[in-house]
């Protein structure tokens, strides 16, 4: 399962050494004054599903709030760098930032990136957004359990079988039912989307 807390970072992806990093604060401005880290996590938040991206992850070393959301007046960890994850048309994504020492510059700088693949979706259309993202697919991490696990059924289940199982366990992990989280639907979703290619069968 992919966490909001503490940081995970996706597998594969580099990291930036830690005498490498910037100073992200002063790099992003505004007319109404400095971002803070709600609101540069609420933009990266409307951006991503502006595109089209459901099942938004935002996973840091800040603490959570009751809601699941960066709890923006903890205290500051060593480490503010952020990943991204998220489902667009049936495919896991994963994008992360750790050019800057602070969280406002890693969010801004996501959040700037998914902007302008809505802008060449836009002005270029849906395949080159497509291709685009390809280089962001998510990899399973080490010891991710396999689909037939996160959703109870055999292997060899058939694609009924699998949307069902995706049907019960989405009503009581999504976000928006008590116990449920963004995270526990972003797993589900990689989960059906494996067992259906595996059974052959269409996304839906």
């Amino acid at each position: 399962m992919i966490e909001a807390y503490p940081l995970a970072w996706p597998p594969g992806w580099p990291r930036t050494p830690y005498h490498q990093r910037k100073a992200g604060r002063d790099q992003f401005r505004r007319s109404t004054g400095p971002w803070t880290i709600a609101d540069a996590r609420d933009e990266l938040s409307r951006e991503v599903r502006a595109l089209g991206g459901k099942s938004v992850v935002i996973s840091s070393n800040f603490a959570l709030r009751r809601d699941g959301l960066l709890m923006a007046s903890a205290r500051k960890p060593d480490d503010e760098s952020i990943a991204l994850y998220f489902v667009r048309a049936g495919k896991p994504l994963a994008m992360a930032c750790d050019r800057y020492h602070d969280a406002v510059g890693n969010l801004r700088s996501l959040a700037l990136a998914i902007e302008a693949m809505r802008q060449l979706e836009r002005h270029g259309g849906g395949t080159m957004v497509d291709r685009a993202f390809e280089g962001f697919a998510a990899l399973p991490a080490p010891g991710t359990k396999p689909w037939w696990e996160i959703l109870a059924v055999k292997p060899t289940a058939s694609t009924a079988e699998i949307n069902t199982a995706f049907r019960r366990l989405a009503a009581e992990r999504h976000p928006d039912r008590n116990g449920g989280s963004g995270a526990m639907m972003a797993e589900l979703n990689v989960a059906r989307d494996a067992g259906l290619k595996a059974a052959g069968g269409p996304d839906v």
